[in-house]
């Protein structure tokens, strides 16, 4: 998955992109001191990294998802669990989508960060991507793995378009999806397909 790219970034590493970072967000900065920041290289978007920045020692707790790149005339972008911050990069970057490899984290990335009204639809390669409410038996693990797999490329239309398949989460469902992505990396869901339904997971709207 996506997550498996980010890495912990050390407290001198943090002092210093803390010092850039925190004037360019809202709301009260981040105490480089407790603060714990995550990063992660874009392939899609060259020059960019992907910053989780995640303070548990205050009360709330305060999490914050980024994009940044110093170099960039505008170089924070608050993702907000709507596409338009993403689309609005795609523009401003550009989106490079040059392989196979770029559209797939660019998908993964997508789904990850993007939620609609009625939740999220989260990609699910293997059973440890979905949040079981708690573990299922052996055989039922099995079971579901067996229909699970990689995100992958399917096609590519003459207008560019990439088509992608995926398995997703979406509320208590598994279903299978065709995921279109434009050269503009515009995306869009087609072909849904359920596969198991009333599955014992974690309501990702209410986290229960």
């Amino acid at each position: 998955m996506f997550r498996d790219a980010f890495q912990k970034l050390d407290r001198l590493e943090i002092e210093n992109l803390m010092g850039a970072v925190n004037p360019l967000l809202d709301g009260a900065p981040f105490n480089p001191r407790t603060v714990t920041v995550l990063a992660a290289e874009l392939s899609f978007y060259p020059g960019w990294r992907l910053l989780d920045l995640a303070d548990h020692e205050v009360v709330p707790a305060r999490r914050v998802h980024v994009l940044y790149n110093p170099e960039a005339s505008q170089p924070l972008r608050i993702l907000d669990w709507t596409n338009a911050p993403i689309y609005a990069l795609n523009r401003a970057a550009p989106l490079t989508l040059k392989d196979d490899r770029a559209v797939v984290d660019y998908v993964r990335f997508f789904f990850a960060y993007v939620r609609g009204r009625h939740g999220r639809f989260i990609i699910a390669e293997n059973v440890d991507d979905i949040a079981w409410k708690e573990d299922p038996p052996q055989a039922a693990r099995k079971a579901i793995g067996n229909l699970l797999e990689p995100v992958r490329m399917t096609g590519e239309a003459k207008d560019g378009t990439k088509t992608l398949v995926v398995r997703m989460i979406f509320k208590d469902s598994l279903f299978r999806s065709t995921v279109l992505v434009s050269p503009d990396g515009m995306v869009s869901l087609t072909d849904e397909e359920l596969v198991v339904e009333d599955m014992p997971v974690v309501d990702d709207l209410l986290g229960q």
